[in-house]
């Protein structure tokens, strides 16, 4: 009898999913390169990853997503994180949870070294603004980041609230 069972569930579920290194859609954002490696097409909704790949100065300025909990893994590399509750070093091995709420947070990376983030966000849909503002490239190719005139702002700020993102200037943190 137990072995009925376990055949009909095996019929039912999906498989796993695998994705090589050089695998998934790769996209250049505001300088640094994100591929994603789970987005809301492939979770039902739930969540989204992406591998985030954060050349020496690059990483998002000041933002928040109240209906959003997102979290970083830094695989290599380090990141300055700030927030409203302050400022930290984000060294490789080290996890960092931005809750639901909408907390203004931002990160970059200082060092002369690319940082890699594991970034997951609950429910999924933030990879969708990736898509909209970035550009498809190769895993190895980085574009620079465009240029920020007051038309370009417009429209990230305009894309990010359909996205349910804030957007605050660069120095709202400091």
């Amino acid at each position: 009898m137990p072995h009925t069972l376990f055949n009909h569930m095996e019929t039912h579920q999906q498989s796993p999913v695998t994705l090589g290194p050089q695998q998934g859609e790769t996209l250049a954002v505001m300088g640094s390169n994100y591929r994603i490696l789970a987005g809301g097409h492939d979770t039902a909704g739930a969540y989204a990853t992406i591998d985030m790949l954060v050349p020496p100065g690059g990483g998002p300025g000041p933002h928040a997503h109240p209906d959003i909990e997102e979290t970083f893994f830094v695989v290599a590399g380090e990141v300055e994180v700030k927030s409203e509750a302050g400022t930290y070093l984000a060294t490789e091995g080290s996890f960092i949870r931005i809750p639901k709420g909408g907390v203004v947070h931002g990160f970059k990376n200082k060092s002369a070294q690319p940082a890699r983030l594991l970034c997951t966000v609950v429910p999924a849909g933030l990879e969708e603004f990736f898509q909209e503002i970035g550009q498809p490239v190769a895993p190895s190719e980085f574009l620079p980041p465009p240029v920020l005139d007051a038309a370009a702002i417009q429209r990230i700020q305009a894309l990010a609230q359909e996205y349910g993102q804030q957007v605050f200037p660069p120095t709202y943190l400091d």
